[in-house]
């Protein structure tokens, strides 16, 4: 007779079921592939009823297709292979003068020659600063207070390391003192002290006619970034009082018995309108993408995970394996073994340089839609993972045509799109992988090309944290970013600190480095950006590989909190 498997064994058998399940339709990759190699297809040819002397049975991917034959002329071979001539864009050059076409490779290398330089100094810079705090806050016992808040596993730990180094550095003083230039201290303290006194009276119109006024995105200024740098942990005692009593007077309104329902839900959705809600945007990255699963596994295990998440490339990939699955079915994939259903690299060098040469892209997108299966449970749309998560996935793609405008997939915007298709579009960066079809599913559950057949790819070319267009669909008015990459991280440099994350020297006061790095910093950090923007809006840089690269630079990286 068999033993009977402890918890331990439970959950081992749980996880490996979850981390080996096999999720790939072969139907579906077929059609994904058919599509792949059709550069026409007309959904309604597809939807019409059959031809009557056609079988009842026979269906699109199985019907005889018919080969146009096609030549140079009448006499030269079908199929032959001719190397085609690259077309000069006619429009492009009838737009501009002569005077553009002399002086335009000029003028670009004149403002890389700037950039280059430019650069060359910022990262010198950049390291100074590096130095000068590295002397001033790693030796002695700051040194190892600031090694003690590193070595956290948790964030209770990094708490109370965060709360002994506010201590050491007798931040408490600064937390004490109400009065502050950043936010209006005045208007904070009779707000708090109104909300108590209608509470203890038990003034729930009063409290309402309070609540509705300070319920918005940063009241009075206490979303400072500035209120936040000076401390480790926590802000000023009398922003955090006001927190507290908020929360308090909300709690009272939601239990007391004098407001109907009706009155109840009409507060509580004008609240969440005037307030807005939070989103997590996770950044592309590549194998860096590996830093969001402990991002998602910290707010999951915290039960403080957004509903709303977006992700482009690495990030939507990650993003998808959480918006497909229920918070207990999380538990057995965010785990370390995780990392080997990543296996987008596996191929031999002999492997993927000869379909480099062959397609002009590194990865094959049929296999990558194999893989991505498995985080997307199958051929789940958007609309289904919804329906089945309660969370809003977004993904972040751009069409192939360079001047067609950025979209924003989700289940608002294309609820049928089967997500897989879009993780690979979001992921098609020129180069690394061919731009590819969106998938339909039709009701039946067969999949077909989504809008017409037309292609699309990464869409952090352009927009790699789509906060305005959160804000619009959604109301997003606090985006969470975890930002990882390396291009991006290079120039996040916070001159007065950053929330969490005071001036390492002169106690958390004053400049990094000094006032007079901190300045140049920012000089050639804006500089850089002019330049990027005078090539962009001149038209100076070319297209390569299909793709204006000019706008890389120039969005928005970070959000609320990064």
């Amino acid at each position: 007779m068999a033993e009977p498997c402890s918890y331990g064994q439970h959950v081992l058998l749980d996880t490996m079921a979850s981390l080996y399940a096999d999720y790939v339709n072969e139907s579906h990759i077929q059609a994904f592939h058919e599509a792949l190699q059709n550069d026409e297809f007309n959904y309604f040819d597809f939807a019409a009823s059959p031809n009557p002397s056609a079988s009842p049975n026979m269906s699109p991917t199985n019907s005889i297709r018919v080969q146009k034959v096609s030549a140079l002329s009448d006499f030269a071979p079908v199929n032959l292979r001719v190397k085609k001539k690259k077309k000069r864009d006619q429009m492009h050059d009838k737009r501009h003068d002569c005077l553009y076409l002399l002086l335009r490779w000029p003028i670009l290398i004149f403002i890389f020659i700037f950039i280059t330089a430019e650069f060359g100094l910022y990262v010198v810079i950049r390291q100074v600063v590096n130095g000068k705090e590295w002397i001033s806050a790693w030796r002695g016992k700051k040194g190892a207070l600031r090694k003690r808040l590193r070595a956290a596993r948790n964030y209770e730990a990094w708490k109370e390391a965060a709360r002994v180094m506010d201590d050491y550095l007798n931040h408490e003083e600064w937390k004490n003192i109400d009065e502050d230039n950043f936010y209006d201290w005045k208007l904070i303290r009779k707000v708090t002290r109104s909300l108590k006194v209608l509470r203890e009276k038990h003034d729930v119109r009063g409290c309402l006619g309070v609540l509705e006024t300070c319920i918005r995105a940063n009241f009075a200024g206490i979303e400072s970034s500035r209120l936040y740098s000076e401390t480790y942990l926590g802000t000023k005692n009398l922003i955090e009082s006001y927190y507290d009593e908020e929360e308090r007077a909300l709690e009272f309104i939601r239990e007391s018995t004098q407001l109907t329902v009706d009155e109840k839900k009409k507060f509580f959705k004008s609240a969440n309108t005037n307030f807005g809600i939070s989103a997590l945007c996770l950044s592309g990255g590549a194998s860096f993408g590996y830093y969001h699963v402990g991002v998602l596994k910290a707010f999951v295990e915290a039960n403080l995970l957004p509903r709303v998440i977006t992700g482009t490339s690495a990030g939507g990939l990650i993003a998808a394996l959480v918006c497909c699955r229920k918070d207990d079915e999380l538990e057995s994939v965010l785990v370390p073994e995780l990392a080997n259903r990543i296996t987008a690299c596996e191929d031999p060098i002999s492997v993927w340089a000869r379909r480099a040469w062959k397609t002009g892209a590194r990865f094959d997108s049929v296999l990558w839609a194999r893989k991505a299966t498995f985080f997307t449970l199958g051929s789940l749309t958007f609309a289904e993972a919804y329906a089945r998560t309660g969370r809003i996935l977004n993904i972040s793609v751009i069409p192939a045509d360079q001047n067609s405008p950025t979209r924003l997939l989700n289940y608002i915007t294309a609820p049928d799109c089967v997500i897989w298709s879009a993780l690979l579009a979001s992921a098609a960066v020129p180069g690394i992988l061919n731009p590819v079809v969106l998938m339909q599913k039709l009701k039946d559950g067969t999949i077909i090309p989504w809008e017409f057949s037309s292609k699309f790819k990464d869409g952090s070319l352009r927009v790699d944290i789509p906060i305005q267009s959160l804000n619009l669909f959604f109301n997003v008015t606090f985006p969470v970013v975890s930002q990882v990459n390396p291009h991006v991280h290079l120039f996040f440099f916070a001159p007065r600190g950053s929330a969490g994350k005071p001036v390492a020297h002169s106690k958390g006061k004053g400049w990094r480095g000094n006032f007079l790095l901190s300045a140049v910093e920012q000089w050639l950090k804006h500089e850089l950006t002019k330049n990027f923007k005078v090539i962009r809006d001149l038209e100076l840089l070319p297209t390569v590989l299909g793709q204006d690269w000019s706008s890389v630079f120039l969005q928005r990286f970070d959000g609320a909190v990064t």
